[in-house]
Order: structure tokens, then C-alpha cells, then sequence
């Protein structure tokens, strides 16, 4: 390495910054008079904060037992500071208010448990003017490091976590990447319509390559990859729209041809371009159209000359090319693109949090060598890190991922080369390459963007390298290969991609597809996957989701390795009865173990119609890891062990079961009309009816089906068991109707529904109770603390849309209705998209019941009737109105909060907590309640 003059660049100006931030408040230190304009001059000054005052707010009010105020809190980076005069030692306590002694750490600590959990500090920084004490509080109970103010200029760094670097230019880089998906949308509609045959495959695939090779060239031309910018624009500007087609063809032969082997006549224009490499331009006889004077203009000034494409962001760049996509294509492939923000959900608990400590430590060392020495072994770490994307799709995980490790690579570049000049590093400088990764996609265009957005990471990347030292190196032509297969992952053998004993990890956003939105060539590959031992599919696999069949391929692979999975899924997977038919194999046959989850949280992309998908994030592996967590809203949890249902416990399957666990009633679902809506009538039908047949009145039965009940909507059926036949030929109207469902039912593609046709007076399934009953509904909002239940009259013919439980009593009310059954309910229950998917064979008859005396028995019923009590207060209100959160009468939380505590007081779901007796919450009350189901399931 030759070392040579100093470079005037970022970090030198920063350090000048600092030591002038020094000598102006070395002497200086009041605690009332200076605080604020402490912070704002070194968030100004030092790291460039354009309007300070709005970036840190001074003196938030903090509830206690009293009203204190937080000195300093900054929210996009979550930050609280605990600021102290220059005479105060920060080890120190003081005395509060209240008379008791805190160090300021305590203080700020104090502060922080009293503020929610969405505002509570990432950092706690405590400063008296001359030293400042950084707590990081993912480590809590660890050491603070210490910066003195007299050092600043040489540790600067250490107070970058003040600014949010990672979103400073996140919105201006989303702004960017939204513009130019519109501006490649338009480019893509208008060179549709100039193709002869649009819909011809091969054509299809044209344009995808053509518009990938455009938006190539104008990020190249904009980032001074072509020599200058307006390279691009240039050369065609000298044809018209006649001849645009033709300046493309040779521009792309050009830039894929070596300077070497180039016609030494090659005019000057097209000379001037450089050589690209890695494929970009390498497929001949590409079909491109004609361009019309709209086109070339579009292309000209509005892509081109008007646009800069060299802050787009290349993690983006995948979600941008989506509004290219067939929405078809996409829907019918199960591809969702990922935000940036639910990448980081991924991969910084998977790794890059480790990484980042790491790197932290290294930062404490004072001596040169040993920083160095570091610094360099943790580049060498970084490149020996292999990561999988077996659902690429246009490359967002792999090219956030390497941008994050390029990141930390020259934060580690700059701890050993400080501000000096380095006139000759070869290629040796940046260590972490495009080749360590990997990748499968199913459409071939997602692959060409996928490795472009890794060129433009990787082109993006070394310019930040640049700034930290000066070097020479060349990214054109493209040096560095990508590992992406343009291949169906469930039918690929993964081994053929990657090396597994050299792969880090795996990670990505598999295909959400339930299993009726599969098309027979994928339910096909599905059940290829799910295979025992001996080859054999296991039973459930073909109602699986189809995100599944990555989980086993991985866990397959992972089987005898250190390689550790993250996936983004669809939240199917971890409930109803798919947890069993997912992961039971995973576990039973590989010993997959959870190391961390997401529970469901709305899932968010840089799409332009972005689809509203309810996901979670888990992490498994075949060794598992000793710390353990669970991430819920903004907790993250530690935990012992995680199980399918994503809550701590063991793991155990809730199955489908026939019969109930428990001595109780069998609850079974209502009667199913399959009459293309003859049977069915609404009021006014109903009335109209009877009006002119009044003797049909003894046939009409009021009919519920799920919301019917919940809103308390009256409706009728025609009910037609044991009616006689010389009955019903005095009812024309209804004859009429019975016949219109015969037809509706040989109309059918199913033989069973065609079989039903011989008896058209009839449900297709009858399941009407004797007795009065227990209705609950299918489907309910999850919006709802409690899935509304009530008891109806034997007379109410529920649909299939409702579960009966005849011979109900108050007491099997007061424990379905309870908040213990509700949570067992939101764990095991599967979902209709977000709302509960009720099931009697999986919630209610796995469910286990307490074991009670007579008085608790008799308490239950009690507070059971004092919710039928407070319902009856609002005749006019039904069971939305009645269970919506906002409106939900007073009297009847009260009557539920009391019933509540009458059940949990049966299953005693009480702990000590400092020495009191307590209340367990919701995912403890689960996991007890899994504690008493194996134990029922035993034998």
C-alpha cells in the first residue's frame, strides 16, 4: 500500500467539525443555560443535520409520579438523552424530586419504562459537556462505552447512531424508484403496442430484456459508467425515431464486445461506450420493435435527459419492475416484493445484528495495529459468507443483503484507513463480491433484473468505498458474476445451485399460494416435495400453502450443516390445521427448531398495487441457537423455546379431532342448502310468499347464516323435512322454487351435488337441533376481543356459516365466551384472511376445559347470564355494534371482564410477581393451556 497525500473528503471536513465543536464548548457546561444548544450545535456542525430543531425535540413531558421532562429525545433514531452540568459525575447518584438517589442512567432508564413501547429508546446517551456515556440498550445491563469530548474528532464515529444514516435517503431513494417504475410502465406500454405478435411468448420475453437493458443504460449514463453523463441520451439523439431501432442494435452489440476485438473503424460515437460483460448485452438476435416519434421523445427527454437514474435504489429496483409484470402473472406465481423495512425484519436478527456487534467491538480497541488487524480479519469473515435466495424473485433480499455487507465492509475499511490516500490497492480492497450470492427464480425476466439490481448495488457500492479512500478501480467491465438460476426451485435440486457446506445462509419471501389458488402443476410439485423417507407423500401435503414446500426444501437441505433460514410467509402456516400438516415433518424428520419469529404483522412492498397480505417471519434450523426470541408489534421477547403456534412452549400439534378431549356436547356445523339460493328468502320475499300462499307459513323457518346471526339480520328458508307431498302440491310458489333447485343441482360438476337432485326438497346437508343451541360463527373480525356467541331457539335453522351446540348450558357459555377459550382460539384457529376461522375439530373439540367444583361451576353460570343480562340493555344494538371495540356498552365489558376472572380463576391463570399475586397474560394463559392439553393427550 502507498500512502500519500491527505484527501479532502467527508470524513476529513467531519473531523475538522469536531475539533472546532471542541474548542468552542471545552470550557462551557451549565445544565439549564446550554443543554439545547449543546445537542443542536453538535447535530449541525458535526453530522450535518439541516434543521436541528425539528430533528430533536428537548423537554417531553414523562408521567412518573409526578410530571418530569426528558432533556433530549430523538425519535427517528430513538435516542434519550439524560443531559447533567460539567460539574456532574455521570457514575454518580443524585437526588430526585422524590428523595431518591439515581445515576443518570437511572434516571433515563426510569423515563424509558414509563414511555410506550413504539417511543422507547434504541440508545440512552447521558453527558455532562465533557464526556459523553452511550448505553446501548439491546444489551441493557452491558457497559457504557465512553467518548470524552476532547477525543470527538478522532471518534466521531462513535456517535453516528445520533442520525439515521440507513433512512436518510431511504424516502428520497423511494421517491426516486417510484418514478422511475412509471417512467419504465409507460416505456414498456408504448413498445407493447409496436410489437407485431404481443402476446407471442418470445416476444414477451423480448421486451422484458429490452426494458432491463434500457433502464441498464440510463442508470449507466446518469452514474458516469458510459464517460459522462447524457452519454446514453446523446448517441441517439442523432437518429430519428426510423432509425432508433437500429442505433439500439448496434449500441447493444457494441457495449458486448471486448475494446480488443472492436472494428477499428467503428465511428467514434459507439466507440467511446465501454465494454459491459456479465451478459447484460450478450443474447443476439433480440426481437426489437420499431419506435414511433412518442417513444424515441419519452426515451429522450423524459427517461433520459429530465431524469436522474443514479439514486434509484437498487433493493427498490425489483418492487419498480413489478408495474411491467402481468398482474396475472404475478397472482398466479404467488410473487410479493418486499419492503426494505421487512427485509431488515430478516436479516438483522438472522445476522447482521451479530455482524454489527461485532464491528463495534472492534471499534473499542485503541491501538492501530490491533484495529487493523481486526478490521481486515472481519472483511475476510464477511467474504466467506454465502447467502440463498431460493424465491429470488427480482433480487431485493439478495441486493439489500450486499449492500448491507458492502456497508459494514468500508465501515471496516475506514477504521484502518483512516483519511489517508491509497494510490495503488488493486482489487484487494473490497473483498465481499456478487459471487457469494446465490439464487433460483422461476421468470426469466425477474432473473435479468435480479442481476442488474446486484450490478447497480455493486456499482453504488464502490463509489461509497471511493470516498473512504482514493483508488482506481474500474467497475466496467462487469468483473463479478452472479449465481442466479432462472429454474423452478421445488423441482430443482438446490445442491446443483450451492455448495450446502460452504453456504452461510438462506433467505428470501417464498410464493403465497393457499392451496386453492395452486394450479395442478404446482399442487403436482408440492406433493413431489412433502415425501417421507420412503418417498411417499405425506397425507396433508396437498392442502398445503405452497410457502411449505421452500420450509421443507430447506430444512432438507440444512440437515447436517450450520445453515440457519429466515423466510417471510403467509401466516397460514402457523395456524388451524396446517401447522400440524406443515411442520410436523420438519421437526419429526429433520429436527427443525424456531430461533426467532415475527408474529403476523401486515405485510408492506415498494409495489405500486401491493397486495394486503398478513405475514410472519421465521427462523429455523437444523442445530437451533441458544437465545431465542419472539418479535411481537414492537417487543422482542427472549424466549427458551418456540413452537409452530408461534408462542413459547414446547412443540405440539393440535390435530384434527373427531370427538371432543373434554366430557362436553359435540358441537357440529349448520346445514348446508347447495340450492343456487331457492331455499332461501329474505324478508320481503318471505312476506310476498305468504301473502299469496299463506299456507306454506308451517315450511318457513328463520334462517342464520354467519353474519346474518352476527348483525342479527332476519332471514327465512324453505324447511321441507317430513313435509308431505300432497302438502306441498298446494304450494305452487314453492314447488316452483323446489324445481329451479333440481336444476341448479344436475347442473353440477359433482356427482355427489347431482345425486342431491333426486332430493330437491332438501338441504344437501341437514344438521338442525332439537333443542335450543349454542351458535357460534365461522368467521369472525379480528377486531373483535370476543368472537360473538348467543344462544337461539330450536326453530332458527343455522347455515353452514354457524356451529351448533345443542344442550348448551351457562356454564359451557360462560368458558366458550371467556377470553382463556379466545386465546386459545387465536392460536389454534386458522384465518380467513385476517379474521378467525372457527373449527370444532380443531378449536373446540382439542380444547381443554378446567376441571371445576360445583361453586365454580355455579360462579360461571352466573357471570354467563350477567353478559346475556347486559346485552339485553341495548335491544337495539346487534352482535357488531355490541363487540365492535369503539362501541362495545360499558355494562358489557364489565360482565365479560367479570366472567373472565371467574374462568381464569377455575384454571387458576395466576403468578407471583414481586411478592403479589397476579393475573398470567394472554400468550402465558396459551402456553398453560398447552401444558394441560399434552398432558391430556399423553396417553
Amino acid at each position: 500500500m502507498i500512502v500519500g497525500e491527505h484527501k479532502v473528503n467527508n470524513i476529513r471536513e467531519q473531523k475538522k467539525q469536531a475539533k472546532a465543536f471542541i474548542k468552542r464548548w471545552e470550557n462551557r457546561g451549565n445544565e439549564r443555560q446550554d443543554s439545547q444548544s449543546f445537542w443542536l450545535d453538535l447535530l449541525q456542525s458535526v453530522y450535518e443535520v439541516e434543521n436541528p430543531s425539528e430533528y430533536i425535540t428537548f423537554e417531553d413531558k414523562v408521567m412518573l409520579d409526578h410530571t418530569s421532562f426528558i432533556d433530549g429525545f430523538i425519535d427517528k433514531t430513538k435516542v434519550l438523552i439524560e443531559q447533567k452540568g460539567a460539574d456532574k459525575d455521570l457514575n454518580k447518584a443524585i437526588k430526585q424530586s422524590d428523595g431518591t438517589y439515581l445515576t443518570p442512567f437511572q434516571q433515563a432508564k426510569r423515563y424509558s419504562a414509563n414511555l410506550p413501547y413504539s417511543q422507547r429508546p434504541r440508545w440512552i446517551v447521558t453527558c455532562n459537556f465533557k464526556e459523553f456515556y452511550v448505553y446501548d440498550m439491546e444489551q441493557p445491563n452491558g457497559e457504557p462505552k465512553v467518548i470524552k469530548l476532547t477525543d470527538l474528532d478522532k471518534e466521531v464515529y462513535r456517535l453516528e447512531f445520533l442520525i439515521d444514516k440507513t433512512n436518510e435517503h431511504l424516502e428520497r431513494e423511494m421517491l426516486v424508484s417510484t418514478e422511475a417504475g412509471e417512467i419504465v410502465g409507460e416505456i414498456y406500454e408504448g413498445l407493447l403496442k409496436q410489437y407485431k405478435d404481443p402476446e407471442n411468448p418470445e416476444s414477451l420475453h423480448a421486451i422484458n430484456q429490452l426494458i432491463v437493458r434500457l433502464v441498464f443504460c440510463f442508470y449507466a449514463e446518469d452514474s458516469g459508467l458510459f464517460g459522462h453523463k447524457l452519454a446514453f441520451h446523446d448517441y441517439l439523439a442523432q437518429f430519428p425515431s426510423q432509425f432508433f431501432r437500429t442505433a439500439l442494435i448496434q449500441l447493444f452489440e457494441v457495449l458486448d464486445t471486448p475494446i480488443s476485438e472492436r472494428d477499428p473503424y467503428l465511428e467514434e460515437s459507439l466507440a467511446s461506450f465501454p465494454y459491459v460483460n456479465g451478459g447484460m448485452f450478450a443474447e443476439n438476435n433480440l426481437e426489437i420493435p420499431n419506435f414511433t416519434d412518442e417513444l424515441r421523445e419519452l426515451i429522450l427527454e423524459h427517461a433520459s435527459s429530465s431524469f436522474d437514474w443514479s439514486e434509484i435504489s437498487p433493493t427498490i429496483f425489483g418492487a419498480v419492475f413489478e408495474s411491467t409484470l402481468n398482474p396475472e402473472t404475478r397472482r398466479s406465481g404467488g410473487m410479493h416484493y418486499t419492503s426494505i423495512e421487512n427485509i431488515h425484519k430478516v436479516i438483522d436478527p438472522l445476522f447482521l445484528d451479530d455482524l454489527k456487534a461485532e464491528l463495534n467491538e472492534i471499534r473499542q480497541f485503541k491501538q492501530y495495529k490491533t484495529v487493523e488487524q481486526k478490521a481486515k480479519q472481519f472483511q475476510s469473515k464477511l467474504s466467506s459468507l454465502q447467502f440463498f435466495d431460493p424465491a429470488c424473485g427480482s433480487g431485493n433480499f439478495l441486493t439489500e443483503t450486499y449492500i448491507s455487507l458492502r456497508r459494514l465492509e468500508n465501515e471496516a475499511i475506514k477504521l484502518y484507513m483512516g483519511d489517508t490516500v491509497a494510490l495503488d490497492l488493486g482489487q484487494d480492497l473490497v473483498k465481499v463480491k456478487l459471487n457469494q450470492f446465490y439464487g433460483i427464480e422461476i421468470n426469466d425476466f425477474a432473473v435479468s433484473v435480479a442481476k442488474t439490481a446486484l450490478w447497480i448495488a455493486e456499482s453504488q457500492m464502490l463509489e461509497a468505498t471511493k470516498e473512504i479512500v482514493y483508488a482506481e478501480i474500474d467497475f466496467l467491465p462487469l468483473k463479478s458474476y452472479t449465481n442466479i438460476v432462472n429454474a423452478n426451485a421445488l423441482t430443482t435440486d438446490w445442491e446443483t445451485v450451492v455448495d450446502k457446506d460452504k453456504l452461510s445462509y438462506i433467505i428470501g419471501n417464498p410464493p403465497f399460494l393457499g392451496y386453492t389458488q395452486q394450479t395442478s402443476e404446482q399442487k403436482s410439485a408440492m406433493k413431489s416435495v412433502y415425501v417421507d423417507e420412503k418417498g411417499k407423500t405425506y397425507k396433508t401435503a396437498g392442502k398445503n400453502d405452497f410457502v411449505s414446500g421452500w420450509y421443507f426444501k430447506a430444512s432438507e437441505l440444512m440437515l447436517g450443516t450450520i445453515i440457519r433460514t429466515a423466510f417471510v410467509s403467509t401466516n397460514s402456516i402457523t395456524q388451524g390445521e396446517q401447522v400440524s400438516s406443515v411442520w410436523k415433518p420438519l421437526v419429526e424428520r429433520f429436527s427443525i427448531q424456531i430461533d426467532f419469529a415475527y408474529r403476523t404483522f401486515n405485510w408492506t412492498s415498494e409495489a405500486k398495487d401491493n397486495a394486503a397480505v398478513h405475514c410472519v417471519i421465521i427462523s429455523f434450523s437444523h442445530i437451533g441457537t441458544t437465545d431465542k426470541y419472539i418479535f411481537d408489534n414492537d417487543q422482542r421477547i427472549p424466549v427458551s423455546k418456540i413452537n409452530p403456534y408461534l408462542i413459547e412452549g414446547d412443540v405440539i400439534f393440535v390435530e384434527n379431532r373427531r370427538k371432543p378431549l373434554a366430557s362436553v356436547s359435540e358441537m357440529f356445523r349448520g346445514s348446508q342448502p347447495t340450492d343456487g339460493g331457492n331455499l332461501i328468502l329474505s324478508e320481503e320475499e318471505k312476506d310476498r310468499l305468504l301473502e299469496k300462499e299463506p299456507q306454506a307459513e308451517k315450511f318457513i323457518r328463520p334462517f342464520l347464516m354467519g353474519a346474518d346471526f352476527i348483525k342479527r339480520r332476519p332471514r327465512y328458508c324453505i324447511w321441507l323435512v317430513d313435509a308431505q307431498p300432497s302438502e306441498l302440491r298446494k304450494c305452487p310458489m314453492i314447488l316452483e322454487r323446489v324445481k329451479k333447485v333440481k336444476e341448479f343441482r344436475e347442473s353440477s360438476r359433482k356427482a355427489a351435488t347431482r345425486k342431491k337432485a333426486e332430493t330437491p326438497t332438501l338441504f344437501d346437508e341437514i344438521k338442525n337441533s332439537l333443542t335450543d343451541y349454542i351458535a357460534i360463527p365461522v368467521v369472525s373480525s379480528e377486531n373483535r376481543r370476543y368472537i360473538p356467541i348467543d344462544f337461539l331457539k330450536a326453530e332458527n335453522i343455522a347455515g353452514n356459516k354457524l356451529f351448533m351446540l345443542p344442550n348448551a348450558s351457562l356454564y359451557d357459555f360462560g368458558i366458550l365466551t371467556s377470553n382463556v377459550h379466545m386465546a386459545w382460539m387465536r392460536t389454534v384457529a386458522g384465518r380467513m384472511k385476517s379474521d378467525y376461522s372457527y373449527s370444532n375439530t380443531i378449536v373446540y373439540n382439542n380444547f381443554p376445559w378446567p376441571e371445576v367444583t360445583n361453586e365454580q361451576e355455579e360462579k360461571i353460570s352466573q357471570t354467563a347470564q350477567a353478559i346475556l343480562d347486559a346485552r339485553a340493555l341495548y335491544p337495539d344494538s346487534n352482535l357488531a355494534d355490541l363487540y365492535d371495540e369503539l362501541t362495545m356498552p360499558p355494562e358489557l365489558r364489565k360482565a365479560h371482564q367479570t366472567n373472565d376472572k371467574a374462568v381464569m380463576e377455575a384454571y387458576d391463570m395466576t403468578k407471583i410477581v414481586d411478592g403479589k399475586k397476579t393475573w398470567l397474560t394472554e400468550s402465558e394463559t396459551v402456553a398453560r393451556l398447552f401444558q394441560i392439553y399434552e398432558e391430556l393427550t399423553k396417553g
